[in-house]
């Protein structure tokens, strides 16, 4: 009942940003500095503020349990995306955003507002350790797939996996297992800016659904079998595995919310900028973002999770 109530929150916040964009009051500029507000000082500062927390009681054992978990995750879906396109019957040309799509779910602007109010900062910690394959994974092979058909090759920069999340991911475990004291200041500054994450990043994304027609989304009969599979096949097995393997409830559950959240808007980025199929790519973000509203309650009340 409280993931029902925590994802109909965020459902109200999503419609109010439609609105908003529906009468000009938040732009496609609008919406790429609340985007970056929201990944580069709201995301960061709730790592930060989770790890500040010194009242929470992580061992660093359940810690690299969770990094192994999240690596053993990426490496599953890495495999079952070489023969996903091909079970889609899509066209060749899409079938990179499609195994994109299937890897790189919405982590930061979905999963972590969704883990802090269901589980508390302490779930913030575990999540950080699903930040480190993702950033690796896509900015190498994101990149590569998107331009499969392409000759020239793309190089490789550091810098694009050292972003703001990863540093406050390594910042946030530094300050927590080394107990360094953090003035309270510091401490109410960041947990007051990681309270902008959730409704700003649920605004952009409702706004984004103004470019779409739902006619467009609700009758691509491949995007929703897509669909069905990535929110609800892939979690669902995915986790019961985990369980069948963890006995930890909240470890359990962010891996749970991990995998159940949409395709992550990184995958339309990448598409536009690596001239993989972007209207695709867009589509499915959107499509995705809309049905996890009733997706993630089912996947967690199918797996006695809720």
């Amino acid at each position: 009942m409280l993931l029902l109530q925590q994802m109909m929150a965020l459902f109200l916040m999503m419609l109010i940003g439609y609105l908003c964009a529906k009468v000009g009051a938040i732009d496609k500029t609008a919406s790429k500095t609340i985007s970056w507000l929201v990944v580069n000082v709201g995301n960061p500062a709730m790592i930060l503020a989770s790890g500040m927390d010194h009242e929470n009681s992580v061992e660093m054992k359940k810690i690299l349990l969770v990094l192994g978990i999240s690596l053993a995750i990426y490496a599953a879906l890495l495999l079952v995306s070489i023969v996903f396109p091909q079970i889609l019957k899509a066209e060749r040309e899409n079938y990179g955003v499609y195994r994109v799509m299937l890897i790189f779910s919405n982590i930061g602007f979905m999963g972590l507002p969704i883990l802090s109010a269901l589980y508390g900062s302490e779930a913030l910690l575990y999540a950080a350790m699903f930040f480190f394959p993702y950033n690796i994974i896509i900015y190498t092979y994101g990149i590569r797939a998107m331009k499969q058909d392409q000759s020239g090759k793309e190089k490789f920069q550091w810098k694009s996996i050292f972003n703001a999340g990863v540093i406050a991911c390594v910042v946030s475990l530094t300050i927590y297992f080394g107990r360094i004291f953090v003035p309270d200041f510091l401490f109410h500054a960041a947990e007051s800016l990681s309270h902008i994450t959730a409704p700003l990043s649920m605004m952009v994304i409702g706004a984004s659904f103004l470019e779409f027609r739902l006619r467009e989304l609700f009758t691509d009969v491949r995007l929703l079998v897509f669909s069905a599979i990535k929110l609800l096949v892939v979690p669902v097995i995915g986790t019961w595995i985990i369980m069948q393997l963890v006995p930890d409830p909240m470890i359990c559950g962010v891996c749970m919310v991990m995998l159940a959240t949409p395709v992550g808007s990184m995958t339309a980025m990448l598409a536009q900028q690596y001239d993989g199929n972007y209207g695709l790519a867009s589509k499915g973000v959107a499509l995705t973002t809309m049905l996890s509203v009733v997706t993630i309650p089912i996947v967690a009340a199918v797996l006695g999770l809720s």
